[in-house]
């Protein structure tokens, strides 16, 4: 790239806390109108790079550029008068301040006359930024009253707003739904179009794809691969992150079943009605099942419904039959659902699977607090031990039991999430979307998690968007659509176009009978 494009450069970067070494000679540059994409394992070095860029950190040795002369970047103060913003994957938001109030806190509008902050002026900027990003909360909202991913919307106004020359992202769409998710790349786009240069850091690789023009890979604080976005393709991003294939990340499938086994869990023409319709399936003892499909195809309702919280969008009672182990159980709640031996991972592990100021300790013991008790009073230490054994078969990393789970990485909250279950020793494990915001790494350990599981005997019924892990996991691959199964694959000789061709497929017959009623 011509220097005249060239926005920031990053040369030769290093970096160490102590004994270890963060990064070592990184390079990194990135050109107006461009999206680089950085990814790499949990303690590549990302994040340590982009505090550097952006101030929050001094590097050791090297050499940063931007706008084509060396620059100072002494504080995040002055990487923000520079024009570097920057969108953290920790939120750095005021629960006291309204929407608009974080996004202008330090530089709010002013009141020409009377003096005094010019509210009106304020919430009409951060509307317009909110609007564009197709949230649907007011600018005059309470940070505090917000969802996770509505708090991660207001991150990404706050970074916007700066109408920085540079923009870095660090994992912005971890907590977004897709729909969402795709609104804010819609805007990247648009601003790239303008000239924006953008550093995106993502677990996602289909994000990389999806949004970048090149992109680099981090591994033990060195540059492992850069280059242009259409010369590489996702076994190599994975293969340069961790040393090993995309086929590699899989564990081998699990044993043959016996012929006439009794189900571990069974469902017969279960309907929910307005979330799914007669769902008939069932999962022996050591498999694991795929459920896969369109987002909105119902296969979340299915899963929160056998663990007894099912959606709130429904129209009628719950009919049809659910059986664990050929006996009949009517979820009346997620209590009775773990006394049945069901587990179930959910698809926002900061919202229902973790209780994020609890302790690695607290939050493993959670589903089994009866077991640790006597006559109701909690024996001491008792939930340490069951921590403490998780935690070393899990390789979870954390200083101590003690520390909150907040302050873990995505890849061991997850874990964290799994090692309840696993201590619960469960029958049934339901999985939904198990690996989002996961780097690669530990995604491959918390796969060969499920399979050691399956051969254990437990029942996994895996539901994930992730087309590789869900072929790569399952023995069998079942096709939500429009609320119904429409297709059942062995794994073997499923595709990836194979499960979306019955998904769309499953939308239009719904849609033609639809029609014809």
């Amino acid at each position: 790239m011509t220097d005249d494009r060239m926005v920031l450069r990053a040369t030769d970067i290093s970096k160490r806390f102590g004994v270890v070494r963060a990064l070592e000679g990184v390079s990194l540059d990135v050109g107006r109108g461009e999206v680089h994409a950085l990814v790499g394992e949990n303690g590549a070095g990302k994040s340590t790079l982009t505090r550097i860029i952006g101030g929050a950190e001094r590097a050791d040795a090297g050499e940063i550029s931007f706008e084509g002369s060396s620059q100072a970047l002494s504080s995040p103060a002055a990487a923000l008068a520079a024009g570097i913003s920057i969108v953290y994957q920790h939120l750095n938001l005021s629960d006291e301040l309204t929407v608009a109030g974080n996004l202008y806190l330090g530089r709010e509008p002013r009141r020409a006359l009377r003096g005094g902050v010019d509210d009106r002026a304020m919430n009409r900027a951060a509307t317009a930024w909110l609007d564009r990003l197709g949230a649907g909360f007011p600018a005059d909202e309470l940070v505090g009253r917000l969802s996770p991913s509505d708090r991660q919307l207001a991150e990404i106004a706050r970074g916007l707003s700066h109408d920085p020359k540079l923009l870095i992202m660090d994992e912005p769409t971890a907590s977004l739904a897709p729909t969402a998710a795709e609104r804010v790349f819609a805007v990247l786009r648009e601003l790239r179009a303008g000239g924006l240069a953008v550093i995106y850091i993502t677990h996602e690789l289909a994000h990389v794809f999806d949004l970048a023009d090149r992109v680099t890979v981090l591994k033990d604080g060195r540059n492992a691969l850069s280059a242009p976005v259409g010369e590489v393709d996702r076994r190599g991003l994975i293969k340069a992150m961790v040393g090993r294939t995309v086929d590699e990340l899989f564990p081998r499938r699990g044993r043959a079943l016996a012929p006439g086994a009794t189900p571990a869990l069974e469902l017969r023409d279960l309907t929910l009605p307005g979330c799914f319709e007669a769902v008939t399936l069932a999962v022996a003892p050591g498999e694991v099942v795929g459920l896969g499909g369109l987002v909105g195809s119902g296969r979340s309702g299915v899963a929160r419904t056998i663990f007894g919280d099912p959606p709130e969008r429904r129209s009628g009672a719950l009919r049809g039959e659910i059986l664990v182990d050929g006996e009949s159980f009517h979820p009346r709640g997620p209590r009775a659902a773990v006394k049945r031996g069901i587990g179930f991972v959910p698809e926002d592990r900061k919202v229902a699977g973790l209780v994020l100021g609890g302790s690695v300790s607290e939050n493993i013991s959670l589903p089994q607090l009866e077991r640790l008790a006597t006559l109701g009073v909690l024996r001491r230490g008792a939930g340490r031990e069951v921590a403490e054994r998780e935690v070393e078969a899990l390789r979870i990393k954390t200083a101590s039991l003690d520390t909150e789970v907040q302050n873990l990485s995505g890849g061991n909250q997850q874990k964290v999430v799994l090692a309840k279950w696993l201590a619960r020793s469960c029958r049934v494990l339901i999985l939904d979307e198990p690996t989002p915001g996961v780097d690669v790494g530990a995604k491959a350990e918390i796969y060969a998690l499920v399979r050691r599981l399956a051969d254990a005997g437990t029942a996994v019924l895996l539901i994930s968007s992730d087309l590789p892990e869900l072929l790569g996991l399952s023995d069998r691959v079942l096709v939500m659509s429009r609320g119904r199964i429409v297709a059942e694959l062995e794994a073997e000789v499923a595709t990836e176009e194979g499960v979306m061709k019955a998904a769309f497929d499953g939308m239009e017959t719904a849609a033609d009978l639809e029609s014809v009623a």
